[in-house]
């Protein structure tokens, strides 16, 4: 089996790409388009365009490369059974379920509603599979690690939303079932001021993965030869 190095940072990784699979985190509408939660939650969202220009280009690069792709969404059924009472520290912090406890009527991250849905540029193909998250992590009670191992998969390679929430929180499930996580940074997006960023790629890069950049991954990934 051929591999290829990641060029990642602080140093190369050794990958195949029949083991290596791009997941996709969270690039709904609720965190990514005005009008959405993460606006309606005061975050600044200005940085959104580019951030998804940029993960469409590492989602289609993997399509042509032909590796395994998931696609993790945030969310909730209407009934909110998923989300928990007062009991579960989720009801305490999760701002999209504060932020409906004050608006009664409105509807964030759930299923089936605008919010919820992933963002145009980013949307599934039939064939890849579609994890339903009810937590921060996109391991917290869902099919993800069977997904991953029933195809083989050992690296993992992250875009999406958010950079030091649930993008981060992946990544650091992924190196507890020992996944090689790489997070491609630039094609994230942060909900904070900027040093949560660099926070995030310090954590990823010196404890728990790799980062790289969109350019070097979608590069890399060109220049395989054909699947």
């Amino acid at each position: 089996m051929a591999s290829f190095a990641i060029p990642a940072r602080p140093e190369p990784l050794q990958a195949t790409r029949a083991q290596t699979a791009l997941v996709v985190i969270d690039m709904q509408n609720g965190y990514l388009s005005p009008g959405g939660y993460l606006d309606l939650a005061g975050f600044d969202i200005s940085g959104t365009p580019p951030v998804i220009a940029r993960a469409a280009r590492v989602l289609q690069a993997a399509r042509r490369a032909g590796l395994m792709v998931v696609h993790a969404q945030n969310g909730w059924s209407e009934s909110l059974a998923e989300a928990g009472g007062p009991t579960s520290p989720m009801w305490h912090k999760s701002n999209p379920l504060k932020y409906m406890r004050a608006h009664p009527g409105s509807q964030l991250l759930i299923r089936g509603s605008w919010d919820h849905a992933i963002v145009d540029a980013m949307q599934p193909l039939p064939h890849e599979p579609v994890v339903h998250k009810p937590r921060y992590s996109a391991f917290a009670g869902t099919n993800l690690e069977m997904l991953l191992r029933a195809h083989g998969i050992t690296t993992l390679v992250f875009v999406g939303v958010n950079t030091n929430v649930c993008v981060e929180t992946a990544v650091r499930d992924a190196f507890h079932r020992e996944f090689f996580a790489v997070m491609v940074a630039d094609a994230t997006l942060h909900a904070g001021p900027p040093a949560v960023f660099e926070a995030s790629v310090f954590n990823t890069e010196k404890f728990f993965g790799w980062t790289a950049g969109t350019d070097d991954i979608v590069a890399l990934l060109d220049g395989l030869p054909a699947p």
